[in-house]
């Protein structure tokens, strides 16, 4: 059993496989860092110096002054802030995917094959098919 596992898991699709989920979540925590650290904050500044991920709605109603606070009281919040980095962390990743999919699918894409030269040629006489190099048919006995 210990031998079939160790042919599954080394199996060339598996290994690619989590090689691929270990770059996504890395690659998702940069993009997670630049969204929180260096795109919003200068966003925030220009909507009126507000930390967007410090926006939410207090449903509770007591008027608690950051999502911190809220959620140490157990109060019910709308987190919109947070989701609005979530959503732009996922456009970020969705068009890096779309960029790296258009890449390796232009280096996929087949050269049109040029249409292989014609080996044979109509006989203006009869009409039926004749090999090129031929100068009379050997149907109607017709010369070119």
């Amino acid at each position: 059993m210990l031998k079939e596992f160790k042919e599954f898991i080394m199996k060339g699709n598996i290994l690619d496989l989590a090689v691929a989920v270990i770059i996504g979540a890395a690659f998702g925590k940069i993009v997670s860092s630049f969204v929180a650290d260096i795109l919003m904050p200068p966003l925030g500044m220009l909507l009126g110096k507000t930390d967007m991920t410090n926006l939410f709605i207090d449903l509770s109603g007591k008027g608690y002054p950051t999502i911190a606070a809220a959620k140490a009281a157990g109060a019910a919040t709308l987190n919109y802030g947070l989701f609005l980095n979530a959503v732009i962390d996922f456009v970020i990743v969705a068009f890096a995917i779309f960029l790296v999919i258009k890449a390796a699918n232009r280096m996929n894409r087949q050269k049109p094959v040029a249409a292989a030269a014609p080996t044979t040629k109509e006989c203006v006489f009869c009409h039926t098919m004749i090999p090129i190099l031929a100068r009379r048919c050997p149907n109607c006995t017709s010369t070119f």
